[in-house]
This record gives C-alpha cells, structure tokens and sequence, in this order.
C-alpha cells in the first residue's frame, strides 16, 4: 500500500481524544481509537508481523522477527493513535501540489493555507501537501507516524536482503492529554532495548531534550455572604485567585517565552466567591530550575495562605514527566548517535530541537527504555492549517528503516563502528 494511501485511511477514522472521558479514567477516550488499533491489528496480520497484541485499552504491539542470528539489540518505534481536542470535526483530508504562494482549501468558506502567515511553505515548493479543508485538524499529529512506521515495516518485510535483529512497535491511546497510553505502557513486558517515537517536527529535527512538566491545582476556599450585608464578611476566592495569578512572575507565560524559557500557564480558572479552583502548568527544562518553580508555587501558597486565613488556600503540585535528556546520558546515549546516522545515511541534514511539550517517549524513557522522537514532517500541529508534505512523510518512513539498519551495522560482530 502506498505510503499516502494508508495515512489518508487513518485519518478517515475520527479518533479526537475525549478530555471528559479521559479525565473519568476511561481508555482509550473515544471509541475511534480502538477502531483504529484494530485496523492496525489487521494491517500488521497481513504484513505477516508476530506477537501481535491488541489491549482492551487500545495499546498495539507487534514484532518483526530477526533474520539474522547475530546478537543485535531489539530496536522499537511509536506512534499514538488519538488526535487533539481542539477540533473534532471529521477529517477531510486531500493531496495538493503546491507551486509556492497560497494554498485554497476551501472555495466554499475562502480558506486559504497563506504564504504570509506560515513562511516555511517556501520550501515545499514543487512537493505534494496533504491538507484538510479547513474545519478540522489532519491528525498527521500522529497518523503520520503511524503511516511511516507501517510503510517501514513492509519495506523490510519486502527486502529480506536487509538484515536487522528483532524491530517491535507500539501504538497508543491519548498521548494528547498527559501521555496516557504511554503511562500505561508495559515496557518490561514489551522487552525492546531501545526506542524512537515518532511526533511532530519538520523533516530534519530530532528530539532528544523536552520539558520537565509538573501540575498545580491550588482551591481558594472564601466565605459567601449576601451583599447586602457582605461588609466585612465576603471573602470572595475568584478575587483571590485574580490577586495569585497577578503575583506570578511577569512575563514567564507560553505567550512571552520561546527556546529553553520556562513558564507558568495558567490554564484553567473555576469557581465562585465561595470556592475557586486554578489550575497551572509548570515547565523548564533544567530540573533545578523546574524544582525552583514547584517551590515558588509552594511558597506563594503558603504567603497567600498566611495572608488570607489557616485553610484559604491549599496547593497540590503533581510530576507529569521529566525530561527525556536526562534518559539518554551515558551507556543510553547510544540511539540518539544511531538516530544522528540514520539522518545523514538518508541524505537528511540533523536538526536537534529542544521540544517545548511532552511526548511518549519522555515517559518510556523515564521507565527505562531509552526514546528519543524522530520527525514526522508534518507542520502546524493542532490547527486547521495542519500539513503534510509528501515527500517528507517519505522521508520520516526512509529513518526508520535506516535506524534499523544503523542498529544492526552498529552491533553486528565484526562491523561495529568506532
């Protein structure tokens, strides 16, 4: 099959990650997840791949067998099967060259994939773009990983001259909402050695470095009173929350900061005079610096606490994930280097980003599979303007069996690189 054939299938089964469904621990959170794992399962059947297993939670694992009896390190590959939450409209996914200037996605509604606003567009002049019309998301955020991990599969399925020791992959449900599949990974049963994910990023870049992440739930709890007769009793929580968020340091918020800049996001504010509950977001990417937030939180609590009243306001910071570059340091640095070859054995100049957001692979590697992420080639990520170039989904799909053959070049007796 095709390698744009089989991502335009994927994206025909609308698998948005339900933020409800997965608060109430339900997964996978939308019913199209799991069907989407069980046409993996029937595609993986055909391609002849073994130990395949589907999950009552939508987790997907499968094995290509070694064909070779050298001693090689199992080498595995991810992607996730939900899209975002911010737009769950069906998926109307079409294949459009593109001559430079602006894209028309929609003559009905005038949408337009415009020059101006995404300047990068540039250097997909005379390639093929995979758009949607402009009502939703594409869901290449990680159908295309999908697409390129299959595609591979098959390509080594079909050349049994390349040899490779055992490759296993792994699909998993909302990864959009705290990395959950990841967190429900079994990764000593699944028995890998090392592992990529494959998510987001133009064609070129590779992570290896991303946020540390923590949570922040902090409730006002105020005193209600009728305003009548409100003086002196009406301790009103929104206002002490206002007054929280206004004592947060000036300027560290997603909207002001870039690179490796840490923040604060406050992300949700609910409540009452009588009870608010504010949410936040914590990351940086040093762990000293993103302890120094969690105890700022801690003690602004506690001043504000002290300020207000014993039991005014009360804060529970939580670890979501840590950063993956603390996983691959030393004796577990070895698959970012076979990564770095696998790029240029592709004619692929590397582009290591340090990624302001979370993905699988921090969690995989935080239960001991090393991971780092490998690119999709697709751009715009959570927006109706998302898209895919063709020839660098190709490309994404191209690393992966050039991984595989990295891995065994690396450790095979007698070829093993200095």
């Amino acid at each position: 099959m095709d390698i744009v054939e089989r991502f335009i299938n994927y994206t025909k089964i609308n698998t948005t990650t339900s933020r409800e469904n997965g608060a109430n621990g339900i997964m996978p959170s939308s019913p199209g997840q799991m069907v989407l794992a069980q046409l993996l399962v029937s595609e993986l059947e055909a391609l002849g791949m073994k130990d395949i297993i589907l999950r009552d939670n939508a987790i997907v694992t499968a094995s290509l067998p070694a064909n070779t009896d050298e001693n090689i390190p199992i080498v595995s590959f991810f992607g996730h099967l939900d899209t975002s939450a911010e737009q769950a409209a069906d998926t109307k996914a079409q294949r459009k060259p593109y001559k430079g200037g602006d894209l028309c996605l929609n003559p009905e509604l005038n949408i337009y994939l415009r020059e101006s606003e995404f300047p990068e567009l540039k250097n997909y002049i005379g390639d093929d773009l995979i758009v949607t019309d402009g009502t939703s998301l594409l869901g290449a955020d990680d159908k295309a990983a999908i697409a390129a991990i299959m595609n591979a599969l098959q390509y080594l399925i079909s050349h049994p001259d390349i040899k490779h020791g055992e490759v296993k992959v792994g699909f998993v449900p909302d990864e959009e909402q705290g990395l959950r599949g990841a967190k429900a990974f079994d990764v000593s049963g699944f028995g890998a050695d090392f592992g990529y994910t494959l998510d987001c990023c133009g064609i070129g870049e590779f992570v290896y470095e991303n946020w540390n992440a923590g949570d922040a739930e902090i409730i006002f709890t105020g005193q209600s009173a009728h305003p009548m007769s409100a003086k002196g009793k009406l301790k009103n929580s929104l206002l002490m929350a206002h007054k929280f968020i206004s004592m947060l340091p000036g300027g560290e918020a997603p909207e002001y900061t870039e690179g490796r800049e840490g923040y604060y996001w406050v992300k949700q504010l609910q409540g009452n005079s009588a009870r608010t509950v504010l949410k936040l977001d914590i990351r940086d990417f040093s762990e000293e610096g993103y302890q120094s937030r969690m105890v700022f939180i801690r003690q602004l609590t506690e001043s504000t606490c002290a300020l207000w009243g014993e039991g005014s306001v009360v804060c529970h910071l939580t670890d979501r994930y840590a950063n993956v570059f603390n996983s691959l340091q030393g004796e577990a640095h070895y698959p970012v280097d076979i990564a770095l070859r696998a790029y240029k054995r592709c004619g692929i100049v590397p582009a290591p980003v340090a990624m302001r957001g979370g993905y699988d692979g921090a969690v995989l590697s935080q239960k001991g599979l090393p991971c780092p992420n490998i690119f999709t080639g697709a751009h715009n990520f959570h927006s109706v303007y998302e898209y895919l170039p063709v020839r660098s989904l190709q490309a994404a799909s191209d690393v992966v069996v050039a991984v595989v053959q990295e891995t065994f070049d690396e450790f095979a007796a007698g070829s093993r690189q200095s």
